[in-house]
């Protein structure tokens, strides 16, 4: 059981109404408030079930009554004091929170069942949140207010979540009068010699907490001793660590709790049964509390870490949040540590590990916090979950180019049945698995197929899907390579053709696929190759000047190719040209002031590209685009605030992708609508695909998370002029199956 002495998210003044009380409840997601006065006594209790019984007994619910009607004016309460085992029996039936009052009738606190969960300054700690990270400062600066604070900022700067640090009071902590310890063993005697001439006093450490403040980080404390925790508490602090040397010390440990903060208490020096016999004080005072599995030497051989006692400690403290506190060499093992569970790492950091003081020797430099908290942050994301398995966006597209389909032997007519020697398995994965096999075989085709080609999916319907004639308050168009154009042109008449170009069909003369004097009646447009042989990609961005040179070459070659086709189109505006322009890495984001001079090399790139005749677009970008088989990092073209930048200081517009924008959004935590605000004036084209989390791109439309209504409505808006095209990964199979469904459902709002 849990004491809560945060109230505040429990009361409601009982002349609130109830959907004020509603609220209250919706908010602290308990199910229930305490009616209290202005004299802080509890008046009554109101559930959400409660509230649920009113409104079925009014003829016309008026939500603007107050709560106290509603309510229960006899509920379950108990004095200050209640033994804890006593409160638990109250439990049950419904009743999980009860407010505990004082002799006046006052609420004092609110008893809850033992929580698999705490909450520390601004997280959430326990299973199915990310790992509380610690950055242990402790006595690490040297008794130096000025080193304290770089330390603060070095770890805020690494991304731990909480700093932590120590507090003595050297009178009351030791027994030898004046802190002296010339009476001493020679170990205590070098500890107590440390910490006389490190240890900062209560007014510089309340410096330092106030510089964590400013520096928006969380700061617990460990208290070495009851004045050291008073103070503390006069502070205060979301939470206190009580170090491993006071496990014992249950006079301390009982203080601290009467604080009703959460407390995270480490386990190293100390027997099971001292365990146990911690746990219980901590119980009897309702504290919710965290254990640490901790090795207190320094340094930790790895022999002596057992992180497999941190499910047994789980065991003896009820259920409650477990974590490591490492005082091994190294980074390693608390990523380890959060693999196999832990809540909670704590780590110590110095600026230099060659200083005075044991804790020096086993702590990680700023850099290999940083290092820590990144690949703690990794793992955490690899777990993943034990849901049923589903197929990553790498891995759909590395299983079309890897995997096997089933293909026609023989060229076959509409209107006849499979069988089993027309079908055979061939790569690429581009139709039917080859699992597929039975259910094709004794199928009527709906369709031609030629020898060689893919069944599809599509195939076992036993009927063609319809292709409707499509109407946009905007050109729409189809995505196209040259071999495939007609065939979509014969179901189709779309506004334009965007041919997406590979490398290879850069090279291809396009007198192939065009009459002499031939003239369509589309216009189009040009997507540059994301790909090159040799695992080239074009980066104008890149400071490598063989990529850089090339690159210009490669541009220059698309924006020819569009004024070569131009010749076979009806195009009164200039055709649109689009280009991955560049700035990716292979292994991490950059910092916003990093990428400017990224957009600045850009830009010289394009100067010497010759435009003329076309319009050379910038596609937006997602932050972990897939490319050559595995994830990449993008850093141009993703936020709203350098992308404008570099349109606005070079005139230059934007091919908008709504899957990468929304994935760059996501990856930002910010709203979409911020992007299409930002951008959609800067829109020259529009490529529309839903999305999914941070790199799920091409999702089919209506099947993942954009708001196509709101997109719509704000495109109408920045951009009504804006072409665009259905950008469905893999849409092109079976004759554009997955762009005509995008249609399909894009008429609804566009």
């Amino acid at each position: 059981m849990i004491l809560d002495r945060r109230t505040a998210p429990y009361a409601v003044d009982p002349q609130a109404t109830v959907l004020e009380a509603l609220r209250r409840i919706s908010e602290n997601q308990s199910r229930v408030v305490f009616l209290v006065d202005t004299q802080g006594q509890v008046r009554g209790t109101l559930t959400d079930g409660d509230v649920r019984r009113w409104l079925v007994a009014q003829a016309v619910p008026d939500l603007s009554t107050p709560a106290m009607e509603a309510a229960h004016a006899r509920f379950v309460s108990v004095p200050e004091g209640t033994p804890v085992a006593r409160i638990e029996e109250l439990f049950g039936n419904g009743v999980d929170r009860i407010p505990v009052v004082d002799e006046r009738g006052r609420l004092v606190a609110v008893a809850t069942p033992q929580a698999a969960t705490l909450s520390i300054g601004r997280r959430t700690v326990g299973a199915g949140h990310p790992a509380l990270i610690i950055g242990e400062i402790g006595n690490n600066h040297q008794g130096d207010v000025e080193l304290a604070k770089q330390l603060v900022d070095r770890c805020a700067a690494a991304g731990v979540d909480t700093v932590k640090f120590q507090l003595r009071d050297m009178e009351a902590l030791y027994r030898s009068s004046g802190g002296s310890s010339s009476g001493e063993d020679l170990g205590p005697q070098y500890t107590m010699n440390l910490l006389a001439k490190y240890s900062l006093g209560v007014e510089d450490m309340f410096r330092v907490f106030d510089h964590c403040a400013a520096r928006d980080v969380d700061v617990i404390c460990t208290p070495w001793d009851i004045p050291s925790a008073d103070a503390l508490a006069r502070y205060g602090l979301p939470g206190y660590k009580i170090a491993s040397a006071d496990l014992t010390n249950h006079d301390l440990l009982a203080h601290v709790a009467g604080f009703g903060a959460p407390m995270i208490v480490s386990t190293g020096m100390s027997t099971e049964q001292e365990i146990t016999a911690a746990v219980e004080v901590l119980r009897h005072h309702g504290a919710p509390f965290a254990l640490l599995q901790t090795q207190s030497t320094y340094p930790a051989p790895f022999k002596d870490v057992n992180l497999r006692y941190m499910d047994r400690l789980a065991t003896l403290g009820g259920g409650c949040p477990v974590g490591y506190s490492g005082h091994e060499r190294g980074g390693h093992v608390p990523v380890a540590a959060v693999a196999r569970g832990a809540s909670i790492i704590e780590k110590h950091v110095t600026v230099d590990r060659s200083l005075e003081g044991n804790d020096h020797k086993v702590s990680l430099l700023p850099d290999e916090l940083q290092t820590m908290v990144r690949q703690i942050r990794e793992v955490e994301e690899a777990l993943g979950s034990d849901a049923p398995r589903e197929l990553s966006t790498g891995e759909l597209m590395n299983r079309v180019n890897l995997a096997k389909s089933l293909v026609a032997t023989r060229d076959m007519r509409s209107g006849e049945t499979v069988a089993v020697t027309d079908v055979d398995v061939k790569s690429p994965g581009r139709g039917l698995q080859p699992d597929r096999r039975a259910a094709l075989i004794g199928t009527t085709l709906h369709r031609d197929v030629a020898a060689g080609d893919f069944f599809y999916p599509g195939d076992l319907a036993g009927r063609p899907q319809p292709r409707g004639d499509y109407s946009f308050r905007r050109p729409w168009g189809l995505p196209v390579r040259f071999h495939d154009f007609r065939s979509l042109l014969e179901v189709s008449r779309p506004d334009f053709l965007e041919f997406h170009q590979s490398a290879k069909d850069m090279d291809l003369p396009i007198g192939e696929f065009f009459a002499p004097g031939e003239k369509l009646e589309q216009f189009f447009t040009v997507h540059a190759p994301d790909l090159y042989p040799g695992d080239f990609l074009i980066d104008l961005a890149s400071p490598d000047e063989a990529i850089f040179e090339r690159s210009i070459v490669e541009v220059q070659r698309v924006v020819d190719l569009a004024r070569d086709l131009r010749q076979h189109f009806t195009c009164e505006e200039d055709p649109i040209v689009i280009v991955t322009m560049g700035g990716f890495l292979p292994d991490r984001h950059l910092a916003e002031a990093e990428r400017y001079p990224l957009y600045e090399r850009i830009q010289q790139g394009l100067e010497r590209v010759d435009e003329t005749g076309v319009r050379l677009t910038a596609q937006t970008l997602p932050p972990f685009p897939w490319l050559m088989g595995g994830q990449q990092y993008h850093n141009l073209f993703m936020d709203p605030e350098d992308t404008v930048w570099f349109c606005e200081t070079y005139g230059r517009r934007l091919t908008f992708d709504v899957s990468h924008t929304k994935l760059a959004a996501n990856f930002a935590h910010r709203p979409f609508s911020e992007y299409i605000e930002a951008m959609g004036p800067y829109t020259e084209h529009l490529h529309v695909v839903d999305s999914v989390g941070v790199d799920g791109e091409g999702v089919q439309v209506g099947e993942g998370e954009v708001d196509f209504k709101d997109l719509a409505e704000r495109m109408d808006r920045l951009a009504p002029a804006a072409p665009f095209i259905p950008e469905i990964w893999m849409g092109h199979v079976n004759t554009g199956e997955g762009f005509f469904t995008a249609l399909d459902r894009l008429r609804e709002w566009f």
